[in-house]
């Protein structure tokens, strides 16, 4: 096996230049930790077309596969929640399902931790492995439990973090991988994006301690990274630190909306000028907003046999729909379905360009049994309620 020591050392200095590395601890298990060991059997490299190019760890050159693993990039391990790099032998099409998530990413989030000597720390979404190697080797394997709803993919980390000397793990037949430790944890930690933090993550995490997730809809991007501190009383509350991307947790992905459009948006209930360009939505905090001010909702871009541009927002759940046309620069939007999807977005969007359009860092929350609220300072209409019902 060739040794990769150099490219680690140089992967551990580029994110220490990329402010991200900070800890000396963390710097000495990104040097001691190989990423290739968790990308086993290979990866799928995307190509033009939106197809993707297998590379198999076994089959590439040594040089080529050492340059894969230590590239500054999330590497696509499985597609379609089956499908691996040793299973094609040419180029293939196909929606990621798991991925080993680019290692400034890995890094930032676990710097983040604020993890201490003798914390436990429980994982969601081990993925291939890679940063529950790097925890261990931090805190010791004892230390550390993830969770992986995948049975193949759970078997894989499994036999990575072997490989890389974190020998006593478990794999059941769900999928669940780790060390048999109950609650409470100090800290938690999820590898993939909610629309909401559970409140068993919560109920898990003891007081003081913090829960690390992405946060958003069904949108690929919108999200935030939100940081919050578990307290006395059972809630939590905090802030988003930041922006994030990671794939929706398989126990809360949707289903994209697809099909006849015409058909799902034939009858309106009302038809009028956008007061805001429906175009924002392509923008990372307008998205996040959106999704707060409408949960659940779905952005669309479409276009008409003669190509012109249409977008939507769409609701399945209530189905509910805005579907907007451009005429001249301007945008038409029409509403359908019990809730006036456009109206709420509209003014949430208003109000954030009234308040000098504050960046997502200003989004603060709080999470408890029964709801989850967001806000931004004191501003009325940047104030957004998400009630749970008993199913949650």
């Amino acid at each position: 096996m060739t040794d990769t020591a150099p490219e680690r050392r140089a992967l551990a200095d580029r994110l220490e230049k990329a402010g991200v590395l900070k800890a000396p601890q963390w710097r000495a298990a990104v040097e001691a930790v190989p990423r290739e060991l968790f990308l086993h059997p290979g990866v799928f490299l995307p190509v033009d077309g939106g197809r993707w190019r297998p590379v198999t760890a076994v089959g590439a050159d040594p040089a080529e596969w050492a340059q894969i693993a230590y590239s500054d990039q999330s590497l696509t391990t499985q597609l379609d929640g089956h499908l691996t790099a040793d299973q094609a032998t040419e180029l293939v099409t196909g929606s990621p399902t798991s991925s080993s998530t680019t290692p400034v990413t890995v890094v930032d989030m676990i710097e983040q931790l604020a993890v201490e000597d003798g914390h436990h720390v429980l994982e969601i979404g081990t993925g291939t492995g890679y940063s529950s190697a790097l925890m261990c080797h931090r805190l010791g394997e004892d230390n550390v439990t993830t969770v992986e709803v995948d049975p193949e993919v759970a078997s894989r980390a499994d036999a990575a973090l072997e490989t890389a000397g974190f020998s006593t793990w478990t794999v059941n037949g769900d999928g669940l991988l780790g060390h048999p430790r109950r609650a409470p944890y100090d800290r938690v930690i999820a590898t993939c994006a909610v629309r909401r933090i559970p409140y068993t993550w919560i109920k898990q995490t003891r007081p003081g301690g913090v829960v690390l997730a992405t946060v958003g809809g069904a949108w690929s991007y919108g999200t935030g990274l939100a940081k919050v501190t578990v307290g006395d009383d059972g809630t939590a509350e905090g802030r988003i630190i930041g922006r994030s991307s990671f794939m929706q947790a398989r126990s809360q992905a949707v289903v994209p909306v697809s099909g006849d459009l015409s058909a799902r948006t034939a009858y309106a209930d009302s038809e009028r000028e956008a007061k805001v360009p429906p175009a924002m939505l392509e923008e990372w905090m307008p998205a996040f907003l959106a999704q707060l001010a409408a949960p659940g909702a779905q952005f669309v871009r479409a276009a008409t046999s003669d190509g012109a541009r249409l977008l939507y927002v769409f609701d399945p759940e209530r189905e509910s729909f805005a579907e907007f046309s451009t005429d001249n620069g301007g945008w038409t939007v029409r509403q359908g379905g019990p809730v006036a999807l456009w109206d709420n977005i509209e003014r949430t969007l208003t109000a954030w360009q009234d308040a000098g359009r504050p960046d997502i860092t200003a989004v603060e929350l709080q999470v408890t049994d029964r709801s989850h609220t967001y806000w931004i300072g004191d501003h009325c209409e940047l104030r957004w309620e998400h009630r749970l019902d008993a199913t949650h």
